[in-house]
């Protein structure tokens, strides 16, 4: 993958700040990420910060279903899923300092007034709201060529006015900083096939009446924008012609940076930060991602993915590891859901075409005793199994159940009355009120016993991973588990953090979640081997790591 990239303090400090109109979800955050990958191809070091401009600290306490998955970074953050989009196409890890919400922010304003550190003044969202906004940015930004400055939502909403205000003043204010405005914004059709650009015109106008001209505008559309539709644009919204690019639906999101490369606006961008004449030469730009993501594939292996929230952005990050499992196996990855709630009901025929079961993390009841059939029926079938935290979770529950003989056995979250508590809730959460940031996060070593399934896929005697979990494997019951198929091959202290049964074609289970780490060209080494597995049993055997 790209080679790495150095800081170089002499280029002063450049941002693109990357904002939205009409309507959120349209991939305003996959275009900043691309922008950024060419950026790093050109030589630059490039960072991100998302703003989030709701008023929860953290995403941590956020329903999934409702904003798809919680991303945890390697500092215990619960973020956004866009920062795991920034991780995967830049290839960095970012900390909390890269996510600036508005609860973050008022929660430190209130507290440094209750401190008296504004001196009796009044308080207020200009100039200390925004103030602390700017600090952030700046902070986050410090040590890299670039970021990339992306602000959750759509221009117009209310809960974004302070963070836009303090965008205004930030490309005021500072000599050595050199700022492009970058908006996103959708293009749609008309009954009779024609581009609208009525919703960018208002978008604009909005965005103008807060004191924020842009210098680039995007349109997202089903194809690319046609001539005629890139020049009104242009007429209405006061940029030139060539500031204004396509950016069309593709097959997938990986490809986007190609298609921001065909439509120049890496140039551009790089044209309007003074940063042409010290980019690489485009023959010396790093290719690795052009040549990772077209490359041929053979073959296709089918994965049931075993969830209870019913979208993909749910499941964004194990989505994407498969992806990058199977581009270095060369190899399609066709996941289908499955809902947990109707194999717990008896529809297990739903597995019986899968190659390969996926069981993920999760919180409630909801849902785990489909789950935890899903994991019988990979253990009886000799169907390769990844089970991710919770599915590590339940894998423990149904051997116990299965092949301990120890009924009801369930976890103290689902059942807190359960007989075998064979999942309990971590010692250090007894006492613990709060339900934001409070759980077992970030990046933990595990130690991996040599000799097993384990260690040949990680080629390592440790591993470092994110978690994020309150309940674990009950000491208590470890005993019961010895001198059977079952295998603790991982451990951190007393905290058994990896499964995996023997004389199983694969059925591995981490209480981590090596999803997060998993990048394009250096995939998660726990779902590489979930697909070489897949690979061997459906005859299409092929050596995958190196």
């Amino acid at each position: 993958m790209p080679t790495e990239t150095e800081y170089d303090p002499s280029l002063g400090n450049k941002f693109v700040f990357v904002t939205g109109g009409v309507m959120s979800g349209l991939g305003k955050g996959i275009t900043a990420a691309s922008t950024g990958r060419l950026l790093d191809n050109a030589g630059f070091d490039v960072t991100a910060v998302k703003i989030d401009p709701y008023l929860n600290v953290d995403a941590g306490t956020m329903n999934p279903f409702q904003h798809g998955e919680v991303y945890v970074l390697k500092d215990g953050a619960e973020v956004d899923l866009d920062l795991g989009n920034y991780e995967r196409f830049l290839d960095i890890d970012m900390t909390a300092d890269h996510n600036v919400t508005t609860g973050k922010v008022y929660r430190n304003v209130i507290e440094k007034e209750r401190a008296g550190d504004y001196l009796g003044k009044t308080v207020q969202i200009i100039p200390h709201v925004t103030d602390d906004i700017k600090r952030r940015i700046r902070e986050a930004a410090a040590g890299h060529d670039v970021c990339i400055v992306e602000v959750g939502g759509t221009v117009g909403d209310i809960e974004g006015m302070a963070f836009l205000e303090a965008l205004r003043q930030f490309s005021q204010e500072e000599d050595d900083e050199d700022v492009v405005f970058a908006h996103v914004t959708l293009v749609p059709y008309s009954k009779n096939g024609e581009q609208k650009t009525k919703p960018t015109q208002h978008s604009v106008k909005e965005l103008r009446s807060i004191g924020l001209q842009p210098d680039i505008v995007v349109g997202r559309c089903e194809d690319p924008l046609e001539e005629k539709t890139r020049e009104k644009i242009a007429l209405f919204c006061d940029v030139p012609t060539d500031a204004v690019f396509s950016n069309p639906d593709v097959e997938d999101i990986y490809h986007v940076p190609l298609m921001v490369e065909e439509e120049g606006l890496d140039e551009y961008v790089m044209s309007q930060l003074a940063l042409d004449d010290r980019a690489l030469p485009p023959a010396e730009r790093d290719q690795s991602w052009r040549e990772l993501v077209t490359r041929d594939t053979e073959g296709e292996v089918h994965v049931a993915l075993v969830g209870k929230y019913g979208l993909e952005d749910a499941y964004i990050s194990i989505h994407e590891s498969l992806k990058h499992a199977g581009l270095e196996a060369r190899v399609d990855v066709d996941t289908t859901w499955v809902h947990a709630e109707e194999l717990a009901d008896g529809h297990e025929g739903e597995l019986h075409d899968a190659d390969g079961i996926v069981v993920p993390g999760g919180f409630g009841a909801r849902g785990t005793e489909g789950k935890i059939e899903a994991a019988r029926y990979a253990r009886e079938n000799d169907v390769p199994f990844l089970g991710l935290c919770l599915g590590f979770q339940m894998a423990v529950v149904e051997f116990a159940r299965n092949v301990l003989g120890l009924e009801g056995a369930h976890s103290t979250e689902m059942d807190p009355e359960t007989s075998h508590p064979v999942i309990d809730l971590l010692p250090e959460q007894y006492e613990t009120e709060d339900m934001g940031g409070t759980m077992r996060l970030g990046a933990h070593q595990t130690e991996i016993v040599p000799g097993t399934l384990a260690h040949d896929l990680y080629d390592a005697t440790s591993c470092t991973e994110r978690h994020r979990h309150r309940y674990e494997v009950n000491p208590e019951y470890f005993e019961g588990f010895e001198d059977t198929d079952l295998v603790f091959s991982g451990k951190a202290g007393h905290r058994m953090e990896i499964l995996e049964l023997e004389a199983h074609p694969f059925f591995f289970g981490t209480q981590f979640h090596p999803e997060f780490r998993s990048r394009p060209g250096r995939a998660s080494p726990p779902f590489v081997g979930f697909v070489e597995a897949m690979l061997e049993l459906t005859g299409q055997d092929r050596e995958v790591r190196a």
